[in-house]
Formats: C-alpha cells, sequence, structure tokens
C-alpha cells in the first residue's frame, strides 16, 4: 500500500507546521510507503518556506497556485497531484496521531479488497496548543480527547453503511475522515460540475461544497468499505474560517448530501431516516439565516427546495420543541 497524505491550505502556516510535524512523528511509529502533497491557493504567508522544513524528514510534493482558486478547485488539485494507492484528505490544520501509520497499515494488511475507509478523528480545541513548544508534539495529546463518532468497534461494511448519523452526523462531509481509492475516485470526477466548483463564492452550491463526496459516492457506491473506530488524527475546533456559515452547512447543504446519495442508490427508508435526522435543527439554523442575511449566506436558500421540500419531515416541525427544551435546560442549570 502506498498512500497519498492530501493537505490542501491557504493561510494557515502555524498549523501546517504542526501537521507536518505529526507526520514526521507517525513515520518513527511505523515505515510505510506514503506521500505528501500540499497544494497552496494563493497563501500570503510563505507557505512553501514552511513545507521546505520537512524536505529532508518527508516525501512531500508542493504546488502554488498564483492567486486563491477557491477551496474546491484546490482539493481538487492536491487530489491530482497524488501518486499513492490511496488518499487520505486532511486540512493543514489536522494532525495525525503517533500511531496513525501503524493502524492503517494493520487494516490494509487485513482487509486487502476495500476501497474506502472511514478514519475516526479526536476533536481538540485549538487554544490547548498554546500550552505546549511549537511544533506540537503529538505524543503529548490531552487524554479523554472527544471522538468525531463515538462508536467503538471496528467493522467491514459496504459503502452506504457508512451513511448513519450513528456514524458521522454530518455524512461524511468532513474530509478529514475520508480515505479512498485514488484511481476509482480519478476515474468518477464527471460527478460534479467542473463550472460549479470554480464558483469562488464557497458554498454557493452543492459542486463547490461537497464535490468530493458526489464523485465518492458515485465511484464507492458498490464498493466494500472499512469504519475505523480508532481515531487516526486529530482535528482542531476553533481555526475554520467558516463559522458564520455553519448554519448553511448543516440545514442546507448536509440535507442536499443526503439527496444526492439517494440518486446514487441509498436505501430509500435509510434516506428518509437520515434526512429527518438531518433537520433537527431546522427552526433554529433556517432563523438564525435569515436574521444574519448575507453574513449566513441567506441568498443560498431556495424557499421550494430547502423550506417547503422538506416540509414533510417531523424534525421540521419537532426542531422548534427540541430548541425550547435546551434553552430550558441551560436557564435551569
Amino acid at each position: 500500500m502506498k498512500l497519498s497524505i492530501c493537505i490542501p491550505t491557504y493561510n494557515r502556516p502555524y498549523y501546517l507546521e504542526n501537521c507536518l510535524n505529526s507526520i514526521v512523528i507517525a513515520k518513527k511509529e511505523k515505515k510505510i510507503k506514503f506521500e505528501v502533497c500540499v497544494s497552496d491557493n494563493g497563501s500570503k504567508h510563505n507557505i512553501h518556506k514552511i513545507v521546505k522544513k520537512f524536505k529532508k524528514k518527508l516525501d512531500i510534493k508542493f504546488h502554488k497556485f498564483n492567486r486563491n482558486m477557491g477551496i474546491s478547485v484546490n482539493f481538487l488539485k492536491v487530489i491530482k497531484m497524488a501518486k499513492g494507492e490511496f488518499v487520505w484528505m486532511i486540512g493543514s490544520d489536522d494532525m495525525l496521531t503517533p500511531d496513525a501509520f501503524k493502524y492503517l497499515d494493520y487494516i490494509y494488511r487485513n482487509n486487502r479488497s476495500i476501497d474506502f475507509i472511514f478514519v475516526n478523528s479526536y476533536t481538540l480545541h485549538k487554544n490547548n496548543l498554546d500550552k505546549f513548544t511549537h511544533p506540537f508534539n503529538t505524543k503529548k495529546l490531552p487524554r479523554g480527547l472527544p471522538k468525531f463518532s463515538n462508536l467503538t468497534k471496528n467493522k467491514n461494511c459496504n459503502f452506504w453503511d457508512l451513511v448513519d448519523p450513528k456514524i458521522a452526523w454530518d455524512f461524511m462531509l468532513a474530509m478529514f475522515v475520508l480515505m479512498f481509492n485514488r484511481e476509482k475516485f480519478c476515474k468518477n470526477l464527471d460527478a460534479f460540475d467542473n463550472k460549479k466548483i470554480k464558483d469562488k463564492k464557497w458554498m454557493s452550491n452543492t459542486d463547490n461544497t461537497f464535490f468530493y463526496l458526489k464523485t465518492c459516492a458515485k465511484a464507492f457506491k458498490n464498493s466494500k468499505a472499512f469504519f475505523c473506530a480508532k481515531p487516526l488524527s486529530v482535528n482542531l475546533q476553533g481555526v475554520r474560517e467558516w463559522a458564520s456559515v455553519y448554519y448553511l452547512v448543516e440545514i442546507i447543504r448536509i440535507p442536499e448530501i443526503l439527496d444526492y446519495y439517494r440518486t446514487q442508490g441509498l436505501n430509500f427508508f435509510r434516506y428518509i431516516y437520515c434526512k429527518n435526522y438531518a433537520l433537527r435543527n431546522f427552526f433554529n439554523y433556517m432563523t438564525k439565516i435569515f436574521i444574519l442575511k448575507k453574513k449566513a449566506r441567506y441568498q443560498y436558500v431556495s424557499f421550494k427546495r430547502h423550506i417547503f421540500n422538506n416540509l414533510l419531515y417531523p424534525n421540521v416541525y419537532l426542531s422548534l420543541i427540541y430548541f425550547i427544551l435546551r434553552r430550558l435546560r441551560k436557564t435551569i442549570a
């Protein structure tokens, strides 16, 4: 197995250095064949300077756009740079655990027929890094970190079995959980509209929000997959610049992911179950979108598609009750 760790980045030199250092630490624990691909989306910072620090320690490729091409174009570029059998997409603010390669080697040697792996992750707030020297040593990770998925057992499954709120509330939107067969992925790049992903207004459409999930669904819908319950990465909270559009992501784009999955073969009953779950914050998040307006990208909301067409789901109405109950709990506490 040769692995390509693909890192799209933009203006995050501090976190990228932590990310690359974590890969060096993981490499010391277990030797597996891998390369690192970094694509810089026209950063104002000297990202190449950071990458050069790790040239002697890692097999690393670097590409830089002269200007910001949009996040999706940068994602696609870094995947196209890869030559490994498998691709692992991680953000420049993410880190690998010290035993990541050791465990991945174990998974692959015992599951040769899989094409797709869901890789669990720890969650750590960025403020915790201030307590340590830079770059951060992942061997000093705090104990008891929350996990992205709370399931505790590995399992062999089919791709569609991973579309489950018990596995991931965002149904694989978080790219750091995705590891997949590169060749199959690249053969299915026609799943998205190439013109739409070039729209620099990120999240203005489904293609420039989750083109990689459209491609994965088409490429691996009939594939064997693996759920890795053990977290092999650390995703940082408090770094992402898109916090203001979070409400749009959860209540508009995630249900759209499920709509696309359904067109590719997701079971009808699983689709209905997951779609209803995805709308559990419908009332309060839709309200916040229209209060915040442009800051929350309200212009991308379609009344027919995102409101009227969802009125059949119970959680659209129950979301108000859920919201009131949460408020009451906070008040009482």
